[in-house]
């Protein structure tokens, strides 16, 4: 997808930098949408795929949050500094920083969906739409799913991931492989393009955020979001809101239906062909109904 060009740039943020790219013009008639990754901290390069809107004439902007890719990566802050509103506050930053306050829209990706909800309730001047992909809504929903999944694997897996996690050796490669069945799965059904593979490389390389917020793997959650819920909190969300996830998705449908139920004219979205990344399982069709929700909800 190198054909669609971006221009990079850096934000200061609390004596620190946000690193971000804009796909297309940020003064097109389209409101720009800002992309924010999951994890926490797998930055932006696994939802490369969503500059593609930039091709439906309007500006994409993705950006690494605090920690992780590009931006400043403080591996010695400890959970207590790794908080929510430290990303919504983030954010907004960035929001400031590109001068698009007027108007623009969010979509999140797993942590970045749940990120996305934690912005709306704020009710931030400017938010046209909200995109929720991929993400639960609450983390005890999310862990009962993950293990429910896991317990479908083959046994010789489940023994291997046990073993390890009561051993606390969750680095050894064979806990690793044993991961990747679960991914393969539930995470992305096709083989990984680059952006993906790179995604959990840059993570290995930085893994402060990821293991301090959600753990060592996206069913061992055992950071500080382990308690994290948004369901009663979902009826402030007052703006048009898209909620997508896949058939075979690690976000099964009891982790999502909440969304759909606590945010009022919400509509929901599933693909048929996909797990946790659509916009990589069923690329065009993602894009297109994306695509058509934000033109929808562009005045």
């Amino acid at each position: 997808m190198s054909e669609i060009a971006g221009k990079e740039g850096r934000a200061a943020f609390c004596g620190y930098e946000t690193w971000y790219r804009i796909c297309g013009e940020l003064d097109a008639d389209k409101a720009p949408v800002v992309i924010l990754h999951g994890g926490p901290g797998a930055a932006h390069n696994y939802v490369d795929a969503y500059k593609l809107l930039a091709q439906q004439g309007r500006a994409v902007i993705h950006y690494d949050q605090l920690g992780c890719g590009n931006s400043t990566l403080l591996p010695e802050k400890g959970a207590e500094f790794w908080t929510p509103k430290l990303f919504i506050d983030e954010l907004e930053n960035l929001v400031d920083h590109l001068g698009i306050r007027r108007g623009f829209h969010v979509l999140g990706q797993s942590w970045g969906g749940m990120l996305g909800a934690e912005y709306g309730v704020t009710r931030p001047k400017g938010l046209k739409s909200l995109t929720i992909a991929n993400s639960p809504a609450s983390m005890k929903l999310w862990v009962e799913e993950a293990n429910r999944l896991r317990a479908d694997l083959p046994g010789d897996v489940q023994e291997t991931l046990t073993r390890h996690e009561q051993a606390g050796t969750t680095d050894d490669p064979a806990y690793q492989e044993a991961t990747m069945r679960f991914y393969e799965r539930h995470v992305c059904r096709v083989p990984f393009p680059p952006e993906v593979t790179e995604t959990f490389a840059q993570i290995a390389r930085n893994p402060t955020v990821y293991h301090l917020m959600n753990g060592p793997n996206e069913f061992h959650v055992i950071g500080t979001l382990k308690n994290w819920s948004i369901v009663d909190r979902l009826q402030a969300i007052e703006i048009p809101t898209l909620i997508i996830s896949g058939r075979h998705d690690e976000a099964t449908p009891a982790t999502v239906q909440p969304f759909k139920d606590g945010i009022k004219g919400s509509r929901w979205e599933i693909f048929e062909h996909s797990s946790h990344m659509p916009h990589v399982e069923e690329q065009e069709a993602c894009m297109q109904v994306v695509g058509d929700f934000l033109d929808d909800n562009d005045n």
